[in-house]
């Protein structure tokens, strides 16, 4: 079983998210891309949409208001302009 990533998504108001998940789904400006544990590093700049996140059979939703993603080998933060978690349906 492959590990769990370290995310946490950050709005200037507070910290909406951190904990440790199976994948997290993100709209960067060049494209959607998902980030699991040991992932490359990298950085993007954000557009507006949804960032998924997936711990087992959770999944929570998240709308970001652009804003940047940050992956190190310590795991993924994002870091955005505004961010407000979605209700599940």
């Amino acid at each position: 079983m492959a590990g769990k990533l370290s995310f946490s998504l950050v709005s200037p108001e507070r910290e909406v998210f951190n904990g440790l998940v199976d994948q997290v789904d993100a709209p960067g400006v060049e494209g959607d891309f998902g980030v699991l544990a040991d992932h490359a590093p990298f950085m993007t700049a954000l557009r507006e949409g949804p960032v998924v996140v997936f711990d087992g059979s959770a999944k929570r939703t998240f709308e970001v208001k652009g804003g940047f993603a940050d992956v190190t080998p310590s795991g993924l933060t994002i870091l955005a302009e505004a961010a407000t978690e979605v209700a599940a349906a």
